[in-house]
């Protein structure tokens, strides 16, 4: 791939959603907090490897990225209602992201409860909103159906209920491939197969994406296990060692750091596999592949 070519790529796009993204906040008719709310979390910085994913499907196909603004940004909404909810002192009780003070440090709780649903309930909204010449009815239909599955009970919720359940307990390999496929996995797989869906892919398409995509959910996933017990606090923007503190089980602490290493690199080899199966213009997303195993946050 020529040098840089990603690079520039994902910087274009990136900007393209975040200015979407604000317009679509800022367009809200309700009340200032809210808003300010929703963008604070929403600017709070981040890969935004998702969005990317799903511009770069859509790339794969010869379709041009913009494209699937709206769809990106649906999905942006989504996972950062998910890091909102996922700080409370509830849940994983986190003061920092990327960074930055979380959300309910600076608004407040209640206010960064209400942030994280306003950002799920419009992220359904905002896929309504993708104009017909782009995507036929049954196609938005098939989008949010998609989404819902990726991100409720059977997908990112029930991941993180079983995240939790898990806390303090000595799970096996299995559950926590379970935890991670679900919490974090679906979410990331749906980014590809959105792309897929917008870009009218064949079943056969379909299905190898949908491998290509899980497979690289859990590598993510796995990557994130690492870092926590090697990454640098200043790069991740976040403590590290919280999986430790709070008793979780994860891929070092049932295979040892380098059985995590062998782990990480076998879902990537599958993650190429699948992707090569596809016969499309791969280079973005291979390079995206190999950006999920060697990222430093």
């Amino acid at each position: 791939m020529e040098t840089g070519l990603l690079d520039s790529f994902a910087q274009e796009h990136k900007l393209l959603l975040e200015d979407e993204l604000r317009t679509l906040v800022e367009n809200l008719d309700t009340e200032q907090i809210i808003k300010d709310s929703m963008i604070y979390s929403l600017e709070a910085g981040g890969k935004r490897i998702r969005p990317l994913l799903l511009f770069a499907t859509l790339d794969a196909f010869g379709i041009p990225p913009r494209k699937g603004v709206l769809a990106a940004s649906a999905i942006e909404m989504v996972h950062t209602y998910s890091l909102i909810h996922d700080d409370l002192p509830s849940m994983d009780n986190d003061d920092l992201r990327r960074g930055k003070p979380t959300n309910h440090k600076v608004y407040g709780e209640a206010i960064a409860i209400l942030a994280g649903d306003a950002l799920l309930t419009y992220s359904f909204e905002v896929i309504g909103k993708i104009p017909t010449e782009f995507a036929s009815p049954t196609t938005l239909l098939e989008l949010v159906i998609e989404m819902a599955k990726a991100t409720g009970a059977e997908g990112m919720v029930g991941g993180q209920v079983a995240d939790m359940e898990g806390e303090g307990k000595s799970l096996t390999l299995e559950e926590l491939e379970y935890i991670h496929i679900h919490k974090t996995g679906k979410l990331l797989a749906f980014s590809v197969i959105a792309g897929a869906i917008l870009a009218g892919a064949s079943q056969n398409q379909l299905t190898n994406l949908s491998s290509f995509a899980n497979h690289l959910g859990l590598a993510f996933q796995i990557q994130d296990d690492i870092l926590d017990l090697v990454g640098n606090q200043q790069v991740i923007g976040k403590p590290v060692g919280s999986d430790t503190a709070n008793l979780k089980s994860t891929y070092p602490r049932l295979l040892s750091l380098e059985g995590a290493k062998e782990a990480l690199q076998n879902q990537i080899n599958l993650s190429k596999v699948f992707l090569k199966r596809t016969g499309l213009k791969m280079n973005l997303l291979m390079e995206i592949t190999d950006l999920v195993a060697s990222r430093d946050h």
